[in-house]
This record gives C-alpha cells, sequence and structure tokens, in this order.
C-alpha cells in the first residue's frame, strides 16, 4: 500500500512540474502581451554632509586679489520625496511638456527627430502635508577662518507635481 502510495505522490509531482514548464512564445503572440511601465521610488531622506567646500584656485595677483574658498559645513537633508520614472514617447513628451507650460520645446528638444524621454514626476498627492523636504547648512565660513557668516535653512520646500526630463541629443 506504501508503494502505491510513493508511486501517487510521485505522479501528481510530475504532473504539476510538468503544467509549469517554460515555453516558447513566438512573436506574433508576444505583442499582445502588455504589462505596466514605470518604476515609483519613495524615500525617508536622512542625508548628513559634514562639509560641503568651493575653491578659488586662481593664484593671487599683485594686489593679493584671486584664490580663496568658501564652506559649508553641517549640511542636512530630511524629510519624504516620491517619484515615478517613465519613459514618455515623444508625443507624449510634446503634449506633457506643453500642459507644464513650455512653449516652444524645439529650444532644447529636437520635435523631428527627437526620441523618447525619461520623466521623473513627483506626484501631487503622495507625500502628506507637513512632511516635505527640509535643507539645513549650520555654518558658512571663508578660508580657513574658523568664525562663521552663520547659518541657512530651507524648510518644508513642497515639490509635489515637478516634473524633471532627461533625454539624449
Amino acid at each position: 500500500m506504501q508503494i502505491v502510495k510513493t508511486a501517487i505522490a510521485a505522479a501528481l509531482a510530475t504532473l504539476a512540474f510538468s503544467a509549469s514548464a517554460m515555453t516558447p512564445i513566438q512573436d506574433a503572440e508576444l505583442s499582445t502581451v502588455s504589462g505596466q511601465d514605470g518604476v515609483s521610488i519613495a524615500a525617508n531622506l536622512n542625508i548628513k554632509i559634514d562639509s560641503f567646500v568651493y575653491t578659488d584656485t586662481d593664484a593671487l595677483d599683485a594686489n593679493g586679489m584671486g584664490g580663496g574658498s568658501i564652506s559649508f559645513n553641517g549640511i542636512k537633508v530630511n524629510g519624504l520625496i516620491a517619484a515615478n520614472i517613465d519613459i514618455l514617447s515623444k508625443a507624449s513628451f510634446l503634449a506633457a511638456a506643453g500642459a507644464a507650460g513650455v512653449t516652444n520645446p524645439g529650444t532644447f528638444y529636437n520635435p523631428a527627430t527627437g526620441g523618447d524621454v525619461v520623466q521623473i514626476a513627483i506626484p501631487a498627492s503622495v507625500v502628506a502635508d507637513g512632511h516635505y523636504l527640509n535643507v539645513s547648512v549650520d555654518a558658512i565660513k571663508m578660508g580657513n577662518n574658523a568664525a562663521s557668516f552663520g547659518s541657512v535653512a530651507m524648510n518644508q520646500i513642497d515639490m509635489r507635481g515637478t516634473s524633471v526630463w532627461i533625454f539624449a541629443h
């Protein structure tokens, strides 16, 4: 009796494996397949940068002018951000640019020969009110001076509804 049960179990397992086997699909059949396109990204940012330093490498002239540096210290970026990344056809891009108020996309995109465009869009309704981006700089210093000009903060940066388009030319 045990042998019969084992044989039945083996037969059922073989049947299950053969039912899920991959089979080739022809081009005609493949053209009828559709799927979801695009990628969504959401992030709760908590970025800390010790310093950002800009240095002017010009040599000092006879009057002691030229060169120097400025540093932004204790940079922080935090808050929620979400974005959808999608590929737009030429026609879809031109429609989206027009809807955004771009009056002449031909100044930066060739409507005759341009191709697909990557769109990064921040949806208008994903981030809850009060949870926008905040950027702060604790100190701004010139050269090697320890004294600071002060600090800078940009709070509640609302980027909802923003679109960025990337394309080759």
